[in-house]
C-alpha cells in the first residue's frame, strides 16, 4: 500500500466508496483485518453497525466536486476504492450518473488534493465487448460494449485513465469478471437463482413441489471470479509498488465457462430437487456478449496476483448465505 501519512497513526487510511455494497463491504473488511483505518461511505448505513469500520453517510450520485473534496481533505486517505456504481435494475440514464459521473467528481476532488491517494477505480469485463471463443481477452483490446452497463462503465474508465494522463493522478482500473460470492445480487444471474433456490428449499421442507426454475436458453461462456478473490485483487492494487497510474488490469479466473453447466451444477450443490427449463417465452431478448474471458497475465505481472478459488467454493458460499438447508457435499472442482 502507499506510504501512509497520517500524522503517526497505525495503519494506513483506506476511503471505500459504496461501502456497504456487494463487493464494497468485502473489500472494507478485508482491509480493518489488515490493519487499516477503513472509512465506508456510502447513501446507507451498514447493516450490522457493530462489524462496521467507520460508516459515512453521503448520497455519491448527488455529492458535488466540493463536497467530496472536503470529505477527502478531512480524511487523507492513502487509497480510495471506487465500488459505488450502477449495474441492476437501472436505464442508461442512472447508470451513466452512477458508473462515469460520479467518477468524474471524484477525479476531480482527489486532483486537487495535496495529498493524493491511490484510486482503484472497478470497471467490468462488459466493456471490453464479445471475445473471441477460445481466447482470453487482453487489456489492448479496443473495447466496444454492447450493454448500457459495459458502456457506462467504459466511460468511468476513460475518466480515470484521463486523469492520470492530464493531472498526474495514481489511477487504476481493475477490470473485474463476472463475480459471484455469498450476497451476490438478486438483480445478478446467480443472485436470482439463489433466491429460487431458497424458496423451492422452504417450499420442500413443507412438502410442496417447488415452482420450476424458468431460465432464458444459457448459451453463453463467462469467465466467472470469485468474490474474495475480487477483494484480493484490490488488497493487490493497494500494496503494488510505484505508480499504477494509467494502468488498466483485467482480473477474472482467465477461462470461459458455459452458463448451462455451472447453473445446473448450482442447483446440484443446492441438494434441492427441480427442473431448470431453459425458455424463450416470456424472456427479454439477450444483447451481452455471448463469450467473455480475460487474459490476466498483466496482473500476475504487476500486481503478484492470481485467482485461487474453485468455481465449487465460490457457488457453496453463495448457496450457504442463501439457502436454508445443507449443501451438497461433492467434489469440488
Amino acid at each position: 500500500m502507499p506510504k501512509a501519512d497520517n500524522g503517526g497513526a497505525a495503519g494506513p487510511r483506506v476511503v471505500v466508496l459504496g461501502g456497504t455494497g456487494y463487493l464494497g463491504r468485502r473489500i472494507g473488511e478485508a482491509f480493518t483485518a489488515d490493519g487499516a483505518q477503513v472509512h465506508l461511505v456510502s447513501r446507507s448505513p451498514a447493516e450490522n453497525g457493530a462489524a462496521d469500520p467507520r460508516s459515512v453517510r453521503m448520497d455519491l450520485l448527488n455529492a458535488g466536486p466540493r463536497e467530496l473534496t472536503e470529505f477527502f481533505g478531512s480524511v487523507r486517505p492513502d487509497v480510495v476504492v471506487n465500488a459505488a456504481g450502477r449495474a441492476w435494475r437501472a436505464d442508461e440514464a442512472e447508470m451513466t450518473a452512477g458508473n462515469a459521473d460520479l467518477v468524474a467528481r471524484v477525479t476531480q476532488s482527489l486532483a486537487d488534493l495535496p495529498h493524493r491517494p491511490r484510486l482503484i477505480q472497478l470497471g467490468t469485463v462488459h466493456e471490453y465487448g464479445a471475445g473471441t471463443p477460445g481466447a482470453g481477452t487482453s487489456e489492448e483490446q479496443e473495447p466496444a460494449p454492447v450493454t448500457p452497463y459495459g458502456r457506462t462503465k467504459l466511460l468511468g474508465t476513460r475518466i480515470v485513465l484521463r486523469a492520470a494522463e492530464e493531472h498526474g493522478l495514481d489511477g487504476v482500473v481493475l477490470r473485474l469478471s463476472n463475480v459471484i460470492g455469498a450476497g451476490a445480487p438478486v438483480g445478478s444471474l446467480f443472485g436470482m437463482v439463489a433466491a429460487h433456490l431458497a424458496d423451492a428449499a422452504r417450499a420442500q421442507s413443507l412438502g410442496e413441489k417447488p415452482d420450476e426454475l424458468r431460465l432464458p436458453p444459457l448459451r453463453a461462456h463467462r469467465d466467472v471470479l470469485d468474490a474474495q478473490d475480487a477483494t484480493d485483487a484490490v488488497r493487490a492494487a493497494a500494496t503494488a509498488p510505484g505508480d499504477l497510474g494509467g494502468q488498466v488490469i483485467n482480473i477474472g479466473r482467465g477461462e470461459a465457462v458455459p452458463m448451462d453447466a455451472l447453473i445446473h451444477r448450482m442447483v446440484e450443490l443446492s441438494g434441492v430437487d427441480l427442473p431448470v427449463v431453459e425458455s424463450v417465452a416470456d424472456q427479454p431478448a439477450r444483447t451481452d456478449a455471448q463469450w467473455l474471458q480475460l487474459d490476466v497475465s498483466r496482473a500476475l505481472r504487476l500486481l503478484g496476483w492470481q485467482p485461487r478459488r474453485s468455481l465449487d467454493t465460490s457457488l457453496r458460499d453463495l448457496l450457504t448465505a442463501a439457502v436454508p438447508t445443507p449443501v451438497n457435499d461433492r467434489k469440488r472442482r
